[in-house]
Formats: structure tokens, C-alpha cells, sequence
């Protein structure tokens, strides 16, 4: 059965009734002339197809507006519809129904008679225009359709071919209009609006005006088609001749450079004794480079790849050297004192020595600047007898730094780590990681997260980089990190090191390693010999008291830099006498002192204490004052003053009150001033250096003592400094850094420093030089702090200026 039988004269004969069941359509608008099947759900259609079979086989085809939805009223269907004419109706076992359906005329829904069980509907026949008198244009128009008709088929259009057949038979503009747009699988809008147009002329001009676009799609469609089966054609030229090549190189005795490239990468997994997994994606990659062209993009991501996968030292180890007295001998002529680290190394090879397959230690060297943190890496390097690699992460913000980038980005490389692996050409380096206290964090991910896996020893035999995409081997590295302050890192990254603190060097310390290290290598960076420059102690003393303010070596090691380049100027200019640098010859070398040392007071004083700080840099003396000045009992606190130190004062503050009405106001006599102080006046708390930021808890019995000076009118000592954190109920707590705080005041003279009591365990970490020189007193009540830093009041000296 053909799709288009003879034609139903519809405008003719067709006599339509007043009302008509209706069959609501989604997606689909059938056009008069048009053998279509339908498949009919059993919601309410096929009662409307039962009715019209009933009656005289006719139904009316309208579209819903909105796919899907329930017919309830007129706006739900489109306006204009075709009436259609039952030809075969078969049922489906699923309840569904099958109708072939021919459409007549089209007619217009006046309004529905019934919505339940099915739509009824009054409907007018619209489908009146006759065709136009023949004429040029409309002659030309359907002249062009049925040969942009006939072209579609031959571009692969899936229309019949009796279509065409019957389209070349038809002249009526109608007709030929509604025939051609059955067959364009347009979009329900536009079908709609071609079925609603009713002028023949006009339906046909929309109607070509689709097909010619379906012409444009359809010769992008070939020339797409064309070009693809070209570029198909050419790789298989390609393959035949590479094959030919290959064959002819053969006969000739050249080699292929590709096959002799993969067997290299072969002969490198070999040798390094990549695992299986590793030597799985080898050989993965290597038939993909097989298959690939030479000179395409591929390839060379693929040889890249290649590259690294197999110069890494998967096997490569070098030889531990496990002679103590080695290590021992290497680490004390790189460094002085630092026993503790060089202690923790000793022990990693006397386990090494009894257990071969020991995983490697993660420490991390926390101290201030330049006191050979990064230096003492390079020396346990040496004493083991291994590689040394070096990376810093300050500043880092980038994930794919440590982890590497995924092979699918342009110019992909493996991390840092990976990379540093790769330099040492060793399985088992000393990998530094340096400044990890300065790792940022951004939209591009944490670097301190994926350094977590790094540095896990439970972990880190299986690390996966993002570019190789294999497990890498970390295990048997000795990581070690740096860092200035604790407090930036990560509390779950800083657990999984072990943490080796390295305070700041005595001025003994800085005068022996002055005499080994800094000045022989000055000496050599400037072109100097022993013979022309010589320093004496006095000198290099009044180097570290006058001229540096460090807990590390940095700026000492510029000052004798500066000496240095000075005697060269004069040695360069022809002097021979040889250059003695003492404490006179530095200062006229040098200019005037720089460092201003904090040092003792002048006398003792009411109100004035001296404290102990913690920095960065090392010790710092803090000075309190305190004053009583007219007001209601408020605190006032000056000096760029931080929040814990600022709540430590008020804490010392409210004991300072309780200490007033417990053991000062009871002991005056009735009617004394001395009952009202806080009523009548303010107490403010000054910390001189106004410009430079001070902030923690150990200032609070340096606050506490200042105010209960004033409180008592007893002077403070001005040979005894302190540090301790106050509770409100007079206890001490302990604080950190004690051993910089200790140098800090010896340098300037102090020959007592009061300490919490629980900090007397710390007395034994201290160097012999410091603990002799200084007396230091564990203290555990305030009651304890104030007899030992408060003297009598012994003259008007302690309020005023000194006396001339």
C-alpha cells in the first residue's frame, strides 16, 4: 500500500459534521492528503477513535499546545486541525491501539461540545482557498520546490521515492505545499504554522523556504561526511605506506627509530626494576605510541610521558654509609652544638644498621632564621651517604604543585616531588621541604592537604602522582621539613613529624662557629688569605653585641662579609701589612654601633619591671610601666598591645585589686587615702617600643608585679627580670622559649630571672654557660614573684629622675 493512494477531493465532495470527536496529538501535525499511523494511548483516545469508527470514520487531528497535557478546554489545543479519516484501526496486546489515518481538510475548533471521556468538538471547514490562475511567479515557486524535492533524495533526504514521483505530478500550490512539509520533519511550531496558513501561494513559499534549509543542512552533512572519509583515506595511505617504509628500511638493514625508541623505554623499565603495575602503563602507552601518527600531538604527550615513567629511579638506591663515627665526624664539623638533631641521627643509624628495611624518618626543624636549619639537611645528606634535594614551599598555593597535573592539560608535568626524585636520580634522597609554615591555601586547593599523604609514613609507599597516575615507592626517604613558627601548620600535618626544635645560639656559640665557619669562608668569598685579615675575640664579640640583634648567624655572617670587602679594597690598593680586626678597628670600619641592647635599668623604681619576650628573631627584654593617675579605677593599656596580652593585663589587673583589699587596705590606718585607691584613681600600663606589636600570656606577673609596686610603694629590682602567665587566683603558669629569653637577658646584664615552677624541667635543656651566669628562680604563687622582685623603698629616687 502506497503512502499517498488516490487523493480524496476533500474541498469538493467532503460534506464534514457539525461535530467531530477529537484526537489530541503530541508532537506531531497532520497535514490534509497525508497517510499517517498513529499509535492511540487508552486515555480517552480510543474512545474517540470507537466514535468515529461508529459514525463515518471521521476524526479530528489537532495538536496540543503543551505535549502531555489534559484537554479541559479550547486553549489547550491548537485552534486549526485536520480532519482525518480512519482507514485500519488494529488493537495491541498492551491495550494500545494502531490506526492508519488519512488527512481530509482542514477545519477550524469553534468551541468543545464534551471533554469527558473524549473531546467533542463543533468544527468549520477552513480548507476554501482555491488554488491561483497560473502564473509566472507561482509557476517558478512550485517548479523550484519539486526540484529542491527531487535534490534532496540524491543528498540522502529519507523520503520515498513515490513521493517524488507524486510531488512531479502536482501543479496545485496547495497541494504540492502540503505534501512537501509531511515530509520535512519539522518542528511542531513550525508545522503548525504552515497548516495555518490558508493562502496556497504563501503555504508554498514557507514550505521552500524549510526545504531550502534542509538542503544547506544536507550538504553540510556530505561535505562533513566527505572530508572525514578523506581524512580516513589518508591515514590508511599513511599506514600503507609506513608499512612499505618500514619494509624497505628492513631490506636495506636501517632500523626503525620508533621500534628502537620502544625498546629503549623497555630496556629502562628493566634496568630500573619498575613494578608491575608501573610496567603495566608502559606498556599500555607504548601501543598507543605504536598506533599513534609520528608527528601528531599524541605522540609527543606520549613520548613525554614515556620519558619520565622510565628515568625515575624506581630501583635505584644509593648506599647507606652506616659508620656512626662517620656521622658523627661529618655533622660536628658542618655544625656546632645542635645536639639533639645530630643525636636523632645517630639513632636513625644505629637502627638502620640492626633493621635494613627501617621506613625513613619525617622531621621538621622549627626555629628561628638562620640557624642552619636548611644547612644542617645538607649535612645529614653527606653523613649518610645520600642524595640531597631541596624544594621551598613558600608561598606554594597550587595542589598540582605537590601532586602533579593530570596528563589531559597542556603541558602537564609530574609535582615537586616526583621532580625532586627525578633530580636526585635515587630512591632514598634527603628531601627537604623548606618554609612550610609560609604554604597558602586557595580556589586551587590546599598544598599542606596533599603533602599529607607525603609525609605519612603508613602512607606514603603508595603515592600516586597525578601525572604518572601509578604508586610511587616513598617509604625509604628521609623527609625533612623547616619552618619558623608552629603555629601556621596544619595541627593534622604537623602531627605526622616529628619535631625537633633548634633555639637560638648563646654568644659563645656565635663566637666558636665565627671562628670554624663564617670567617674562613668570608675570607675565601672575598679573594683573602689567613695571613692578610685576622679577627680577634674582642672583634667578632663587638660584631655579635654591636652590630647584629639575631638568634641566628645571617647578619653576623654580613657584617664579617662587610669587614671583609673593606681589607679587600686595601689589599687590592697594594697594602701588605696584614689587618687585625679588635672592637676599635670594627667600629672605625663600620661606622657607630646599630644595635641599641636593651640593658639594666639605671636604678630601681616603682612601677618599672622588666619582662621577658619571645620572637621570631629570638629574645627581647619587655619593660612595664605603670602608673597611678587620677580616675575612677579603670586599666589603660598602651603599646601595640595584642588580645591575649591585653586580657593577661586584665587578669594581673583583678589580682592586683584582690592584693589590694587582702593585704595592702587592711594594714593602714583608719581614714588613710590609701583605702580609696582604686576609687580615685586609673592605673595605666605602658610597654615602650609603642610601634612594634607584642602579644601572649607570659607578660601577666611582669604586669602584676609593676602595679603591685605602685600599690606598695616598694621599688622593683632592676637586676631581676620575669616571665609567667597569671591566673586571677595568684598561680603561675608556664611559658615557651626559655632558652631565647635566657640569652636575652643575659646580654643585658640581668643576673636574676624569676620562672613559673613548672619551667624548672626545661633548666636542663639549657647550655651550662647560661645556668652559671644567670641564677634563675622557679616560682610557683605571686606571693613568692613579689618578695623576690620587690626591694623597700629607699629614697625619692625610685619615683623620679636620678639625682645629678
Amino acid at each position: 500500500m502506497s503512502d499517498f493512494p488516490t487523493l480524496v477531493d476533500g474541498d469538493e465532495d467532503l460534506q464534514l459534521p457539525d461535530v467531530l470527536p477529537v484526537l489530541a496529538l503530541d508532537e506531531t501535525v497532520i497535514f490534509p492528503f497525508a497517510i499517517v499511523p498513529l499509535s492511540v494511548e487508552p486515555d480517552g483516545g480510543i474512545s474517540a477513535v470507537d466514535q468515529a469508527l461508529a459514525e463515518q470514520r471521521l476524526i479530528l487531528l489537532a495538536a496540543r499546545r503543551r505535549a502531555g497535557a489534559e484537554v479541559t478546554s479550547l486553549d489547550d489545543l491548537h485552534g486549526i486541525g485536520t480532519v482525518g479519516l480512519i482507514m485500519r484501526m488494529l488493537k495491541l496486546p498492551d491495550g494500545r491501539i494502531r490506526i492508519l489515518t488519512q488527512g481530509l481538510v482542514r477545519a477550524r475548533l469553534e468551541h468543545l461540545s464534551q471533554v469527558t471521556p473524549f473531546p467533542k468538538a463543533h468544527v468549520r471547514q477552513v480548507d476554501t482557498h482555491p488554488d491561483p490562475p497560473r502564473e509566472l511567479a507561482s509557476e517558478a515557486l512550485v517548479r523550484s520546490v519539486k526540484e529542491n524535492l527531487d535534490q534532496s533524495l540524491h543528498l540522502g533526504k529519507n523520503v520515498s521515492p513515490e513521493i517524488s514521483m507524486l510531488a512531479a505530478s502536482l501543479d496545485e500550490p496547495g497541494r504540492l505545499a502540503d505534501l512537501t512539509a509531511n515530509n520535512l520533519e519539522l518542528e511542531v511550531g513550525d508545522a503548525q504554522a504552515i497548516l495555518e496558513t490558508m493562502d496556497p501561494v504563501e503555504r508554498l513559499r514557507k514550505v521552500n523556504e524549510h526545504l531550502m534549509r534542509e538542503l544547506e543542512l544536507l550538504n553540510m552533512q556530505r561535505s562533513i561526511s566527505t572530508q572525514a572519509q578523506d581524512e580516513m583515506d589518508r591515514s590508511q595511505r599513511e599506514y600503507f605506506l609506513r608499512q612499505q617504509l618500514k619494509a624497505i628500511q628492513t631490506e636495506l638493514g636501517e632500523a626503525d627509530e620508533l621500534a628502537e625508541e620502544i625498546a629503549g623505554y623497555r630496556r629502562l623499565a628493566k634496568e630500573r626494576e619498575m613494578p608491575e603495575e608501573a610496567c603495566k602503563e608502559l606498556e599500555k602507552q607504548i601501543r598507543r605510541l605504536e598506533r599513534s601518527h609520528p608527528e601528531s600531538g599524541e605522540s609527543t604527550i606520549l613520548r613525554t610521558y614515556l620519558d619520565w615513567l622510565t628515568s625515575l629511579p624506581w630501583g635505584v638506591s644509593s648506599q647507606d654509609n652506616l659508620d656512626l663515627g662517620h656521622a658523627r665526624k661529618v655533622l660536628d664539623r658542618d655544625h656546632y652544638g645542635l645536639d639533639k638533631v645530630k643525636e636523632r641521627i645517630i639513632e636513625f643509624l644505629a637502627v638502620r644498621s640492626l633493621k635494613a628495611d627501617t621506613k625513613g624518618p619525617i622531621l621538621c626543624f622549627v626555629g628561628p632564621p638562620g640557624v642552619g636549619k636548611t644547612s644542617l639537611g645538607r649535612s645529614i645528606a653527606q653523613a649518610l651517604n645520600r642524595e640531597f634535594v631541596r624544594i621551598s614551599l613558600g608561598g606554594v598555593r597550587d595542589e598540582a604543585e605537590i601532586r602533579g597535573h593530570r596528563r589531559t592539560y597542556v603541558g602537564a608535568l609530574p609535582g615537586r616531588i616526583i621532580q625532586g626524585l627525578h633530580q636526585a636520580g635515587t630512591a632514598n634522597p634527603v628531601f627537604m621541604l623548606d618554609e612550610i609554615d609560609k604554604i597558602g591555601s586557595d580556589y586551587r586547593g590546599d598544598p599542606s592537604s596533599a603533602l599529607l599523604e607525603v609525609l605519612d609514613p603508613e602512607q606514603n609507599y603508595d603515592f600516586r602522582d597525578h601525572y604518572l597516575g601509578v604508586p610511587y615507592d616513598l617509604s625509604k626517604v628521609i623527609f625533612i621539613t623547616t619552618a619558623n613558627l608552629l603555629d601556621p601548620i596544619q595541627p593534622a600535618f604537623l602531627d605526622r613529624m616529628e619535631v625537633v626544635e633548634l633555639s637560638g645560639y648563646t654568644e659563645e656559640e656565635k663566637l666558636a662557629i665565627s671562628k670554624r665557619h663564617l670567617v674562613p669562608k668570608q675570607l675565601e668569598a672575598n679573594g683573602l688569605e689567613e695571613g692578610q685579615l685576622r679577627f680577634t675575640e674582642s672583634g667578632i664579640r663587638t660584631l655579635i653585641r654591636g652590630y647584629t640583634r639575631e638568634a641566628g648567624l645571617r647578619n653576623l655572617e654580613r657584617e664579617i662579609g662587610a669587614v671583609c670587602r673593606k681589607t679587600a679594597v686595601k689589599v687590592a690598593e697594594g697594602r701588605r701589612r696584614a689587618s687585625v680586626i679588635d672592637g676599635k678597628r670594627v667600629g672605625s670600619l663600620l661606622g657607630p654601633e646599630k644595635n641599641f641592647n636593651e640593658s639594666l635599668l639605671d636604678r630601681h623604681r616603682v612601677g618599672v619591671v622588666t619582662g621577658l619576650a619571645w620572637t621570631a628573631a629570638g629574645g627581647d627584654l619587655l619593660i612595664i610601666e605603670a602608673i597611678a593617675v587620677p580616675g575612677q579605677g579603670k586599666l589603660h593599656l598602651t603599646g601595640r598591645l595584642g588580645e591575649v596580652m591585653k586580657e593577661s593585663a586584665q587578669a594581673a589587673f583583678s589580682y592586683a585589686r584582690w592584693f589590694h583589699s587582702q593585704e595592702v587596705a587592711p594594714k593602714l590606718p583608719e581614714g588613710d587615702p590609701g583605702h580609696e585607691f582604686f576609687a580615685k584613681n586609673d592605673i595605666h600600663v605602658h610597654a615602650p617600643a609603642g610601634s612594634i606589636p607584642k602579644d601572649g600570656p607570659s607578660a601577666g606577673i611582669t604586669i602584676a608585679t609593676a602595679i603591685v609596686s605602685l600599690l606598695t610603694d616598694r621599688p622593683v629590682d632592676r637586676e631581676v627580670a620575669l616571665t609567667g602567665e597569671i591566673t586571677l587566683r595568684g598561680d603561675i603558669l608556664p611559658i615557651g622559649g626559655l632558652k631565647e629569653k635566657a640569652l636575652a637577658a643575659r646580654s643585658a646584664g640581668i643576673r636574676r630571672v624569676i620562672i613559673p615552677k613548672l619551667n624548672e624541667r626545661d633548666l636542663t635543656q639549657l647550655p651550662k654557660i647560661l645556668r652559671t651566669a644567670v641564677s634563675f628562680h622557679p616560682s610557683s604563687r605571686m606571693s613568692e614573684i613579689l618578695e623576690l622582685a620587690l626591694v623597700p623603698g629607699d629614697g625619692p629616687d625610685a619615683h623620679g629622675e636620678p639625682a645629678d
